[in-house]
């Protein structure tokens, strides 16, 4: 049997300091041990964006889109790199993908199982 699929999503705040990404870690192994398969999706920490969109502001006051793309996923990258330390420390296998990584746009996601049970797909259907 199929375990079914469920996609959470923390935001800046819920991962803005390494006290609460400790506390998504939690939410997620226990989400992990009610038998879901998951997909995790994270945004930058709490004023991330913000202070690399001041940043870029500072070089061009309209920078061009595709860079500013690639400036703001790093606020993303950095959340979704810090929780999957955090899950592997704890035991479970968490890999971060960037969407470009599993060809989906503007979504970071982090594949999340135990160790076991590697696998490399980002949604885990079978």
């Amino acid at each position: 049997m199929k375990k079914p699929l469920l996609v959470l999503k923390f935001g800046g705040t819920s991962v803005g300091s390494i006290e609460r990404i400790r506390a998504v870690a939690e939410r997620i192994i226990a989400s992990k041990n009610s038998g879901y398969q998951l997909v995790v999706v994270v945004s930058a920490m709490s004023g991330e964006t913000n202070r690399l969109m001041g940043l870029a502001q500072e070089i061009d006051s309209v920078p061009t889109a595709r860079e500013l793309d690639v400036l703001l996923t790093a606020g993303e990258q950095v959340s979704m790199s810090l929780l999957a330390m955090e899950l592997n420390r704890r035991g479970y296998l968490a890999t971060s993908l960037t969407g470009g990584r599993r060809r989906l746009l503007l979504i970071m996601c982090i594949t999340m199982r135990p160790f076991k049970r590697l696998k490399q797909t980002i949604f885990a259907i079978g």
